[in-house]
């Protein structure tokens, strides 16, 4: 859709760890999808502020009511606060990117929003709802899909893009993706840190951690197979800081997610016309934050020799690339295309 000087896009990657918005004013910016209120007048006090958001609210958060809404990748069912939370994510965003959202100046905004690719319809109508008041126009498409527009992946392509809450899985066959074209697993990073809490937990029964230091440890030193180091971190133990290794444990963790991200892309291949699969299984794309793991690439790309061989690769920009395909989806959109898919 043709933008007039009252009208800005925006693409929106609504992430269960963080969250991106890329606008046509050339703005992008990442937050951490946390939002947090102060628990009591102490922390008022302290905080000097009614609502802190990001990296901020994580940072101070033993003052504050925290919520991390976006529970594998869709917006938690039955909470106020966390639909509430939401909202001052999207605000906080669009504020980032310069966009006024009140005054006789406030600008008309064209809003496209990734969601989970198999996000229950319910889900969708309470980021739709989220959303109100924030946009005059909102489309929500498929995380991996608005990865494969950015990128221009729209023929004999395979999107995967693995987030904290979901890995999402995206077929392109040069026409707009149907439900049979993608699908939604809940084994990805978060799954990958319950696992290496449990691992290192029985490893280290007497260390204390918490999930923020588990995440912190995965986001520097994960990886599957070989590991080209060991991997050192230190937390206390009854009181004294002491530095453990996690290697094994951080592989095995990691590993985890493999066998139901290459059988995933094995269905979804079998669903490609046989004489085009060779092509796809030759340009499968890796997304989202935890395709960052060190060696991922090369082991999914291993697993496609099974099936007569291929080759995965990483998205350059993994934290935008989901945002400036939304981005330019709004930008290309016609009138139809935003009735077809405004739901």
């Amino acid at each position: 859709m043709e933008e007039s000087n009252e009208t800005l896009c925006v693409g929106i990657d609504l992430g269960t760890s963080r969250s991106s918005i890329s606008a046509s004013t050339g703005e992008r910016h990442v937050i951490d999808s946390y939002v947090g209120w102060p628990v009591d007048m102490v922390a008022r006090k302290l905080v000097k502020k009614p609502v802190l958001v990001g990296h901020e609210a994580l940072e101070n958060r033993s003052m504050l009511d925290l919520r991390r809404p976006l529970e594998r990748g869709v917006m938690k069912e039955g909470s106020e606060k966390d639909q509430e939370a939401v909202q001052e994510i999207i605000r906080h965003l669009i504020n980032l990117a310069g966009i006024k959202q009140k005054g006789k100046n406030k600008s008309k905004l064209r809003a496209v929003v990734g969601v989970p690719a198999e996000a229950f319809r319910v889900s969708r109508q309470n980021l739709r709802h989220a959303m109100e008041g924030v946009a005059d126009s909102v489309m929500l498409v498929s995380e991996p899909f608005a990865v494969a527009y950015g990128l221009e992946a729209l023929l004999h392509a395979l999107v995967i893009d693995i987030g904290a809450g979901t890995a999402d899985f995206c077929v392109m066959q040069g026409r707009y993706p149907t439900e049979e074209d993608q699908k939604t697993l809940t084994t990805a990073g978060d799954s990958v840190d319950e696992q290496l809490v449990k691992l290192v937990r029985e490893r280290y029964p007497d260390v204390q951690f918490s999930i923020h230091m588990i995440r912190e440890w995965k986001e520097k030193s994960s990886f599957v197979g070989e590991p080209k180091g060991r991997v050192l971190v230190t937390a206390p133990i009854k009181g004294k800081a002491t530095e453990i290794d996690i290697t094994e444990d951080m592989r095995t963790a990691c590993e985890s997610i493999l066998p139901p991200i290459c059988e995933t892309l094995a269905t979804l291949l079998t669903k490609v016309e046989p004489e085009f699969q060779s092509k796809v299984r030759n340009n499968i794309i890796l997304a989202g934050g935890s395709s960052l793991i060190a060696g991922l690439q090369d082991a999914v790309t291993m697993s496609l020799e099974e099936l007569g061989g291929g080759r995965a690769t990483v998205v350059k920009d993994p934290v935008f690339a989901g945002s400036d395909g939304g981005l330019a989806i709004a930008r290309d959109a016609s009138t139809a295309d935003w009735e077809k898919l405004s739901l």
